[in-house]
């Protein structure tokens, strides 16, 4: 009877174990465990007392997935833009409704059927939102074609009709941009819906320059009007448009002789089906097909029949390209995918966002009402979530072993790879810290889960809404963050972490030391060599000189400037301060060099990203009266106004008054030195005049009239110091916030404006 008792209460304890939420039964902690806690919150609270992140808005949520316990609550339930943290959530609604083993098709049919001679009056190309077609798996389409029998090809009938025709959802529409990260949705995509224009020098000075198109098609009407230019010469403007069914591509300026390999410039597809159809054209001809038609849009009939069907690789391969890399373009496409596999065809934005809403309220648990989704990528200003909806979130993908391997995987490990490659060195997250990056303009979060020294495992969401100036310290604040709780039961505790990262262990050396150090990594940068990106990583990580590590900063863009990293790692070493930009200009007086770091910073900013024009704003604001600086940074607006006009326009609108003030009368002279009656920032500048929206429009009113000032009194006085010839290629990559700067197109939807 006994034993028989001892059942049933194991039985009905077993029962409530799995009615109770995880760690609801778990022992108190011990001693020193919360020992180890209080540690961690003092830790946690120092660093949030601490500009930037004082002054901005904060929401922080943490909480033990050992025994479910609140760690540390910060303005955890108000809604903030997480930036890219909303891919979190796509992606967790999409592995849950979708499955891990989910594969996209696309498939090719003929109409009418194959015959023996292997001619084809119309193939059809029906494709369901496959958002991983790259040319090299295009061309294997290709070939299995040729091998199932195929040998010509009359028309070739495009049929996107899998989605809808609304190709950007809600957020996109904030900015009008040709870059890579606004790449739009479609059923038949390709290369994640960007083009890569590469740019090189001809054999001599004033020979014209090379244009090529990557992947070649007669979807491109290319107007080359490159040059080769004298050994400073770094003027490109790429721009694109829609020519009907086409895409023209028109690249203007100069490149330099010298410049090791090509610059590369990532632009978004306009028409994806006609894009794909195109290419697909070009390959089969290259593999011995002959395409007699045109490429057209159209449906395919339902007498149609398969002769091929192309599958993607497995759901948790896509994830990781989505998360590591933070693709906007990916995102989007999963949102329309579950919006026809979960609602029907076509698949639509409203449709995707009703399917996550859905998995949210039923699965997770977070009403709707109590958030706001409008996109699934994070871009721009379009969604609103609180750090406690994150982080349970988090918690509900952890506990569930059918999802927790392949989204766990797919989120960027501290110090080791995605958009976390270069954060956290030297502190116990490197390896142990697995979080989704967020950035956007006044936008920094950071979400995901964390093992620490003690052994303990946690779940976490910070977002920071609202701050003034660069991205940089705020990065550094949610870095600090991070490693404390990695921290949390090592020897030297989270207040240890929290001192080495909060201050970027600043130590600045004597000008005649550092001269000597930056001279020796300023070679290794211009020399371009991607074999020293090894040593300049290992090098700026362990570095505590702020001066010198933006040195070594520019060196790893310079190495691989396709690398959306190396620009986030400049964009975060380099700032306009005394201890950088100050110091530097110094060590350039000593080198007789230009000042380190502001020709890539100005590239970066010519190619407009955001986050680099507002920093090329903040070094003219900081020339003071040098006038060799002043000069320098003269021509560089000049440079960046040519190839990024509008964008600079709004940079001047969000810079405090005393930069707005200083770069206006510098970018004057550049006027009147390049001939103000024709550069092409007038025709920008008036045009913004007459924008929707009135504040705009206000704002382009009175630049315009502050600015015909300034040229008039330039012309009326000779300009101060020569000026030095800096910049400026557009576009080389990024990705990332604030526009994101990557080299793949994947990557350029990260960081830096598009939500990263």
């Amino acid at each position: 009877m006994q034993v028989l008792r001892a059942r049933h209460l194991l039985a009905a304890t077993a029962i409530v174990s799995l009615l109770l939420p995880p760690g609801a039964l778990a022992a108190p902690p011990s001693a020193e465990k919360r020992a180890d806690r209080e540690a961690l919150r003092a830790a946690l609270l120092e660093v949030l007392q601490r500009a930037p992140l004082k002054v901005s808005r904060v929401g922080v949520h943490m909480q033990s997935l050992d025994d479910g316990a609140v760690v540390f609550t910060h303005n955890a339930d108000e809604l903030l833009n997480p930036a890219s943290n909303v891919k979190l959530v796509t992606s967790a609604a999409a592995l849950a409704t979708l499955g891990p083993e989910f594969r996209y098709e696309t498939e090719f049919l003929v109409d009418p059927e194959l015959g023996a001679d292997g001619k084809v009056k119309t193939l059809y190309v029906r494709g369901k939102g496959d958002p991983s077609v790259t040319t090299e798996r295009l061309w294997g389409m290709v070939s299995e074609l040729w091998h199932a029998g195929v040998r010509e090809v009359g028309e070739i009938v495009v049929d996107d009709s899998w989605f809808d025709a609304e190709r950007t959802p809600p957020g996109y529409d904030q900015e009008d941009s040709d870059r890579a990260y606004m790449a739009p949705t479609g059923a038949l995509s390709l290369n994640w819906n960007a083009a890569a224009i590469y740019l090189r020098p001809g054999a001599s000075a004033g020979a014209k320059g090379v244009v090529e198109m990557e992947p070649p098609s007669d979807y491109f009407i290319v107007d080359n009007q490159l040059s080769t230019g004298a050994r400073r010469a770094r003027r490109v403007s790429v721009t694109s448009d829609p020519v009907g069914p086409q895409q023209k591509i028109v690249v203007r300026g100069q490149v330099p002789p010298e410049r090791g390999g090509a610059v590369s410039v990532w632009k978004k597809i306009d028409n994806p089906p006609m894009y794909f159809g195109q290419t697909l054209k070009q390959l089969l001809g290259m593999r011995g097909v002959k395409a007699k038609g045109k490429v057209r849009a159209g449906v395919t009939p339902s007498r149609a029949r398969a002769v091929y069907v192309a599958q993607s690789d497995t759901f948790d391969v896509l994830l990781k390209r989505l998360n590591k890399l933070s693709s906007n373009f990916v995102a989007e496409q999963l949102l329309k995918t579950m919006g026809a596999e979960g609602r029907g065809q076509p698949g639509t934005f409203t449709k995707g966002v009703e399917v996550v809403e859905q998995f949210l309220e039923r699965d997770v648990g977070i009403q709707r009402g109590t958030y706001v989704m409008k996109n699934g990528s994070g871009l721009n200003d379009a969604n609103r979530f609180s750090a406690t909806q994150l982080n349970k979130l988090l918690r509900y993908m952890y506990e569930r072993f059918p999802f927790a391997p392949e989204y766990l995987s797919s989120v960027p490990i501290a110090g080791k790879d995605g958009t976390l490659k270069y954060r956290f060195e030297g502190s116990d997250a490197v390896g142990r810290l697995r979080a989704k990056t967020g950035t956007l303009e006044g936008v920094s979060a950071l979400s995901g889960y964390v093992t620490s020294a003690g052994g303990e495992r946690f779940s976490f969401s910070m977002m920071v809404n609202d701050f003034a100036g660069r991205a940089g310290p705020i990065v550094a604040g949610l870095d600090a963050l991070g490693a404390a709780v990695a921290a949390t039961g090592s020897s030297l505790g989270p207040s240890s972490a929290v001192a080495s990262l909060a201050d970027g262990g600043k130590a600045a050396g004597a000008i005649g030391d550092v001269a000597s150090r930056v001279k020796t990594y300023l070679e290794l940068g211009r020399q371009r060599d991607p074999r020293n990106l090894g040593f300049l990583r290992t090098a700026w990580r362990s570095e505590r000189d702020p001066a010198v590590r933006a040195v070594l900063a520019e060196g790893l863009y310079q190495s691989n400037p396709h690398d959306y990293l190396g620009a986030r790692t400049l964009l975060d070493s380099y700032s306009a301060g005394s201890d950088v930009y100050g110091r530097l200009r110094e060590v350039a007086r000593v080198l007789a060099v230009e000042v380190p770091g502001v020709t890539s910073m100005v590239e970066l900013a010519a190619g407009g990203n955001t986050e680099a024009l507002a920093r090329v704003l903040e070094l003219a604001g900081a020339t003071g009266a040098d006038a060799t600086a002043q000069g320098e940074m003269s021509v560089a607006l000049g440079e960046v106004a040519r190839t990024a006009p509008e964008e600079l326009v709004v940079a001047l609108r969000a810079a405090s008054t005393s930069d707005r003030e200083a770069s206006t009368t510098l970018l004057a002279r550049a006027l009147v030195q390049t001939g103000q009656a024709d550069h092409p920032f007038w025709k920008s500048l008036r045009k913004l005049v007459g924008a929707a929206d009135p504040q705009v429009a206000t704002f382009a009113k009175g630049l315009d009239s502050t600015l015909s000032q300034k040229v008039a009194e330039a012309k009326a006085r000779p300009v101060e110091g020569a000026p030095v010839q800096v910049v400026a290629p557009a576009g080389t990559p990024p990705p990332a916030t604030s526009k994101p700067q990557g080299s793949a197109p994947e990557a350029r939807t990260a960081e830096t404006h598009p939500g990263g």
